[in-house]
């Protein structure tokens, strides 16, 4: 595994200051360059864009990345990544001068099911879980729960439906403020994903800006 994360940016112009910043985790297999392909139909561009490379390599796929394991029992990596991930954000505020109340995570798949866990334990801004799960046993800061949009593909062959179910029934339990769709579409981010994630972003940044 590695011990540091290689990231990815999508910078606004010089001139403009970024209302914000989007974390993009990618899915198992995938890289940085996976969800960073979804940047410019966000149509978000003043927001400061990081993807990070998964830190482990993925058995089989020699460009494809993972944050743990899926093909084992116990998940191995999962809480090496957890906490250099949890390590870079806290320090991300430095590099980038975007406080991590201004910072919205957004997973896909195994990205979705990262965002959530740090989500709960990270004090940031939102998540957006695209096709994602839950981690067992997660660890929830109930002082500061963000809001969570959750989308699914009704025809998700991959990550099942009931999945998403889960996860709302647990938002629900820990009183988290959520947003929950279910879409007719398969493991994917379709453009109405796109537009559902684009729209709560907007709102995010209208309930910061609000007097």
């Amino acid at each position: 595994m590695a011990s540091s994360l290689s990231v990815k940016t999508v910078r606004p112009a010089p001139d403009c200051t970024p209302p914000g910043q989007l974390v993009l985790l990618h899915g198992w297999g995938a890289n940085a360059d996976d969800l960073l392909g979804i940047a410019p139909l966000l149509e978000l561009p003043q927001w400061l864009m990081c993807c990070p490379d998964g830190p482990m390599q993925h058995p089989h796929r020699d460009d494809g990345r993972m944050w743990y394991d899926l093909q084992t029992p116990q998940w191995t990596g999962l809480g090496e990544s957890r906490s250099l991930v949890m390590d870079w954000l806290q320090a991300l505020e430095q590099s980038t001068g975007v406080p991590l109340d201004r910072t919205i995570l957004v997973g896909f798949s195994q990205g979705a099911a990262m965002a959530l866990d740090i989500g709960l334990q990270v004090p940031v801004a939102a998540v957006v879980m695209l096709s994602g799960y839950l981690h067992p046993e997660l660890t929830v800061n109930q002082d500061r729960l963000p809001p969570v949009l959750v989308i699914h593909g009704r025809e998700d062959q991959v990550v099942p439906l009931a999945a998403a179910q889960d996860t709302q029934a647990f938002l629900g339990q820990i009183q988290a403020p959520y947003t929950y769709q279910e879409l007719t579409m398969g493991h994917e981010i379709n453009l109405t994903a796109i537009a559902l994630t684009r729209n709560f972003i907007q709102e995010r940044l209208a309930a910061w800006d609000s007097p």
